[in-house]
């Protein structure tokens, strides 16, 4: 039985053989694969999971089985399966890309992110694929792996190397941890050729994660690198599964993302930015001072791709570290790129410490995630919109309510969020305020309203 579930608003993503098994798989690259067309060309690339290649086979028996041709580009980091989209391969050039990734989760899941003509595929299309696939879940489609490989690496790294030429010789001491992700695929190609000073810690590719979780938005999974940062780096970046996420750390601060975008704003002139509903009011606020345009926007790598396109952004982000540059750039989540680009601002003389010292002083929360279940995340997101409406009296005066993608509640002096995962059974939630005691008040004060939607399911 195929599961409704594994078709989420920007990806595909389930647990390996439970979820995504051979019939699944090869129903989504046959009915995708009618979708993109009939002679067209997919790319397929993977991250390092062991069942990555065994997935890329049935994707292929899928794709071909509906006309297709596919180009199998192998191990590869995100951001390279994406800039497939934008080169050709001896006069070929492909409609569409799909990432066999599992992103930061957890090693036994697995999915596919759909690019189909320089766009995500995502929403209503992937909701509509899931839906034809599940009234057909019967059909069954032969084993047919038939591909041809391309070299995708080679020519992103070509474009990293002429792009940050002027950063070659720069004496700054990066530490990075890979994470035992695929941002190796690339990395050290690009920095050995940058003649750049680095020292990586668990650059290999393996999908079991044998180091720590491969997610560094979460402070626990930084404690090596800010080890190895404090002996003998100057600055350190870290990268989750895919290499489409960064962390960047210096010896003062953990810089997320969306203070990130408040400094690579500083060397564009009068840009458009896109936030998620996580971001800091800071940043907002900070790049309306400085004379951008700040747009706030759905969390979710899809969902900002295609505002950035609408609106004609120059640069996106997300709290947990997927930077999105269009300045420059094709628009497209990149950590490795990020990097680079962080490089050239301290090259060019920015004070990574001194800029985040000089913001307004908030006290934020991280991320923290709720437990829920698939079937009832997004009904208690419409339980909590129905209870504000007549919130308990003791509740922090609202000023406005914002629910572009769950609820982000304003108050007078902060602001608490509440949205469902689009990728796992959980609320996330998170508070800010100028005043540590408010934040944590709004904390307590909506998590019972949390919990009165709960009791009330």
């Amino acid at each position: 039985m195929i599961k409704k579930s594994i078709f989420r608003e920007y990806d595909i993503r389930g647990i390996f053989e439970k979820e995504l098994n051979e019939q699944s798989v090869k129903l989504i690259g046959y009915y995708l694969g009618k979708k993109i067309g009939k002679n067209k060309v997919v790319s397929i690339g993977y991250d390092a999971r062991s069942h990555s290649p065994i997935l890329r086979d049935y994707l292929t028996s899928g794709l071909n089985a509906a006309g297709c041709q596919v180009l199998d580009m192998g191990l590869v980091a995100t951001p390279v399966n994406y800039y497939s989209n934008y080169i050709d391969f001896d006069g070929v050039t492909t409609n569409a890309s799909i990432m066999i990734t599992g992103s930061h989760n957890p090693s036994e899941y697995n999915g596919f992110k759909i690019t189909v003509d320089q766009a995500p595929f995502f929403g209503d299309d992937i909701y509509a694929l899931g839906d034809e696939i599940i009234a057909n879940q019967t059909f069954e489609i032969l084993d047919n792996t038939l591909n041809k490989k391309i070299n995708v690496k080679s020519p992103y790294i070509e474009f990293m190397v002429k792009e940050f030429a002027h950063l070659k010789g720069m004496k700054t001491k990066m530490v990075l941890d890979g994470g035992n992700g695929v941002a190796d695929t690339v990395i050290s190609d690009i920095f050995d050729a940058l003649g750049l000073n680095y020292e990586g810690l668990y650059m290999e590719p393996d999908g079991t994660f044998p180091n720590h979780h491969p997610d560094p938005s979460v402070e626990e999974n930084l404690v090596d690198i800010k080890a190895l940062l404090a002996k003998s780096g100057d600055i350190a970046f870290a990268y989750d599964g895919d290499a489409d996420r960064i962390a960047v750390l210096t010896h003062k601060h953990n810089i997320k993302g969306d203070q990130m975008a408040l400094l690579y704003a500083m060397k564009m002139e009068n840009p458009i930015v896109i936030g998620e509903v996580k971001c800091s009011q800071v940043m907002y606020d900070e790049l309306e001072r400085r004379g951008a345009t700040a747009i706030m926007y759905k969390t979710g790598h899809s969902n900002l791709k295609v505002k950035m396109k609408e609106t004609g952004a120059d640069l996106a982000c997300e709290v947990s570290g997927h930077i999105f540059f269009k300045h420059r750039y094709f628009g497209y989540d990149d950590a490795i790129y990020a990097t680079l680009r962080m490089l050239e601002l301290i090259n060019d003389g920015i004070d990574l410490d001194a800029e985040i010292d000089a913001l307004p002083q908030v006290f934020s929360t991280e991320e923290i995630k709720v437990e829920t279940t698939e079937e009832e995340k997004f009904l208690l997101i419409d339980k909590i919109k129905e209870l504000l409406k007549n919130p308990p009296s003791n509740f922090p005066k609202i000023v406005n309510i914002i629910d572009v993608d769950g609820v982000r509640i304003n108050f007078e002096k902060g602001w608490g969020l509440v949205r469902a995962s689009n990728t796992t059974p959980v609320l996330v939630t998170r508070f800010e305020s100028v005043d540590e005691a408010l934040a944590k008040e709004y904390e307590k004060q909506v998590n019972v309203l949390i919990q009165n939607a709960k009791a009330s399911l």
